[in-house]
């Protein structure tokens, strides 16, 4: 089994992050309907629905996220791949 890097995955996860805020406030112009207004000033602090300001802050926020769950997900990874690699191959 090869091992992750941490780099790689977190920006790859911050940058995946950032896409689909991006989709997602597209969706929430485009259907309103259907709106996550609501819920994205729980998921993202300070957010507020929609100023310039606070989609660049939001579009922030999405990819430390990112960087945070690859930051966090990598070494626990790794560390399981090297414990049962054994046990795998």
């Amino acid at each position: 089994m090869y091992r992750l890097y941490t780099k790689v995955v977190a920006l790859s996860l911050g940058v995946f992050l950032a896409v689909i805020y991006v989709i997602c406030v597209i969706f929430d112009l485009l259907w309103p309907v259907y709106e996550m207004r609501r819920v994205w000033p729980l998921l993202l602090p300070g957010f507020t629905w929609l100023t310039p300001s606070s989609f660049l802050l939001g579009l922030a926020e999405s990819f430390v996220w990112g960087l945070l769950a690859g930051i966090i997900f990598v070494p626990i990874y790794n560390y399981f791949v090297g414990r049962f690699a054994e046990m795998v191959t």
